[in-house]
């Protein structure tokens, strides 16, 4: 039994360091949103705003991998998490996987299309990163 208030499977989501990094399951970056909103609501007792922006403050960026016709996988966005506004969690599509030119080799052919800058660049700076 924990009598800490959050449970400690959930509470690594509140308690994100600069440098962490994890990985889940869903059908695109929304859809990752709203699957640990549903997991923290299932053990912390807060309302669903509360969690939501604990969710927005704890993570930076998402990455979509996803599975294509062919059977292969590939980064299918990019997105980055802006905060929380009007409600809602607000995100941005950074790079988004653009197909190209049909098939080669039974290997859908395409690539990782810039779409918007970053906005939040003080933990790559930070870090060392000076060109974003």
């Amino acid at each position: 039994m924990h009598d800490e208030g959050i449970g400690s499977p959930y509470k690594g989501y509140v308690e994100w360091s600069q440098c962490s990094m994890s990985t889940g399951h869903a059908n695109n970056p929304t859809d990752m949103l709203h699957r640990l909103e549903t997991m923290m609501l299932m053990g912390i007792d807060l309302p669903l705003q509360a969690i939501q922006r604990q969710v927005a403050s704890a993570l930076d960026i998402i990455i979509h991998l996803g599975r294509l016709r062919d059977k292969t996988r590939k980064v299918l966005q990019i997105v980055e998490v802006e905060g929380y506004e009007d409600g809602r969690i607000q995100t941005k599509v950074l790079y988004e996987f653009k197909e190209e030119g049909g098939m080669k080799n039974g290997k859908i052919q395409g690539c990782l299309m810039k779409k918007n800058e970053i906005t939040n660049k003080e933990k790559l700076l930070a870090a060392g990163y000076h060109t974003i």
